[in-house]
Order: C-alpha cells, then structure tokens, then sequence
C-alpha cells in the first residue's frame, strides 16, 4: 500500500498522532519499503523500462522504485507532496554524495510539490507514470487518488502506460490480519479508517474515474520477511497505518498488541515471514 502502503490522508481534528516521523521515514527505508521490490521489477520488467523511458513516479517515498528504474537507465522524477522524511532519504540515496549537497544524479528529479511541478516549458512528455502505494486494505485508502492521476495524465504522452497498485485477497495476504490491530486499536477515534477487504475493480475503478483505459493486470507475490520481531514490527509500524492506533492510545499498547498479532508468524529461528500478493493494473493515458 502517503507514501507509505496505502495512501496518507490528513488527520481529523485533535491531538496528531504521537509519532517519530523522522524514524519511521528511516525504519521505511531500511525495513519495509524493500519489500515491494518484486512489484517494482515485475512492472519494469513487464514495460521494458530502460533507456528512453520518462518515469514519473506518484508518492516516491524514499526512492527505491526509483532508484530501481534508473539503474536499468531511465530518467526518473519522483513526486514527494506530503513525507518530507522520505524525500530526504530519497535525495541521499539519488545524490552522488548527498553529504556534500550536490544534486540528483543525471536524469533524476524529485519534486516536494504536486505533479504540475514536475513539468516545465523544456521537460518532455513522460512515457511512464506510476503509483505504486498499494490501495485496498484501509477504508477511504484510495481518496484523491484519480485526482491526483488525473492532473499527472497530461504530463504524459497520448497513451503512455499508468501504473497503479493493490493489495491481493485477503486470503492471500496473511499480513491482513495484523492490519486489523490498527483498526481495532484507532477505531474510537478514527472509524472512518477501518480495515477493508481489497475488492476485485478496485484499481479499475480509480483509474476509470481518473478518464485512463485499462489495458492489462498482474499479481505479484510480496511476501514480508523480517529478521526478528523487532524489525517486523518497527517495519509495520513505519508504514503509517498504526499512526491512528497511537494517537488514539499510546506506543506501548500499540506495540503491545502487533506484537501478539505477529506471533503466529514467526518461525522457530526467530525470523517472521508473511506471504502477500499484490496486484497491478496497467491503464492508458487519453
């Protein structure tokens, strides 16, 4: 599934969630983000993405997709509106030595602004737009999302590929039922964010309300593998959905709880292993 698994949407009024968003960005990054790499290379992969390829990635988070398709030698751009955090990583991990405050590589830009500001006089049209945060497992998790594709498909060539993602079946993501602590947890406050079960039309649906033409689908198998508990629950809990579970009621219990939700998960040599599909769906710009 902000960039984060599923999309992020302003919080409602009140205290906002008692959060590090500073190392969840950095558990994203080094945790979790790694496990839609089959997602990523299945789609490259599937469109040839390589030299010549224009890539304008939705919500890029801390840059691995993109990182990803410029090592087969695209030209990226990656569109970063609303996680800070993560743009920073994505910056060091695109600089040839961040640490020096040079710029992105040749052929790499990332934008902390909507998708109009990653097109300018002299910028040519894109060939390829993703949006790869998986949509499908959070009520509302899919909100401003043909929007957002709607303002980004003129930036793009008359009929150039759209990429968006999903969760698979609920009886083929096991790490739906750990989800559902989030809702469990945040529901007082936050009903509005409960747990859902992926729908079949779901990226058919945004992307038809978004004025794209499907063209074509796919399932990837996602499996989350950690090394130890911590890192399975620091990974979950950077994706930003148990962000409304701590805010509603506090780290610990939060931590508490996920913890016991993973346990069936984890294998005797202490690694905890979840497998997930994700599905995509490939749609075309007017």
């Amino acid at each position: 599934m902000t960039p984060t698994l599923v999309h992020s949407h302003l919080p409602r009024a009140g205290a906002p969630p008692r959060v590090d968003r500073c190392a969840r960005a950095r558990d994203w990054a080094e945790i979790q983000e790694r496990m839609l790499v089959p997602l990523y290379e299945a789609v490259y992969q599937r469109l040839e993405v390589g030299r010549g390829t224009r890539l304008l990635d939705l919500g890029c988070g801390s840059g691995l997709a993109l990182l990803m398709a410029a090592s087969r030698g695209a030209s990226v751009t990656g569109v970063e509106p609303s996680a800070p955090e993560r743009l920073a990583l994505a910056r060091e991990r695109l600089a040839p030595d961040a640490s020096a405050g040079s710029a992105e590589r040749p052929g790499t830009w990332l934008v902390a602004g909507p998708p109009e500001d990653a097109a300018g006089p002299e910028t040519p049209a894109y060939t390829l737009v993703t949006a790869f945060q998986p949509i499908g497992c959070v009520a509302g998790d899919s909100e401003g999302l043909s929007a957002l594709l709607e303002r980004a498909s003129p930036l793009a060539e008359r009929g150039a590929p759209v990429v968006l993602a999903g969760w698979g079946p609920p009886e083929r993501c096991t790490t739906s039922s750990v989800l559902r602590v989030a809702t469990k947890l945040a529901d007082p406050l936050r009903s509005t964010r409960s747990w859902r079960a992926a729908c079949r039309d779901d990226l058919e649906e945004v992307a038809q309300r978004a004025g794209l033409k499907p063209d074509g689908s796919g399932r990837v198998a996602c499996p989350f593998g950690y090394a130890d508990m911590d890192s399975a629950v620091r990974g979950l809990l950077s994706t930003g959905l148990f962000d409304a579970a701590v805010g509603a009621t506090d780290q610990v219990q939060v931590d508490k709880e996920l913890t016991e939700a993973l346990h069936p998960h984890r294998r005797h040599d202490g690694t905890v292993w979840m497998p997930n599909v994700f599905r995509y769906l490939i749609a075309r710009t007017p």
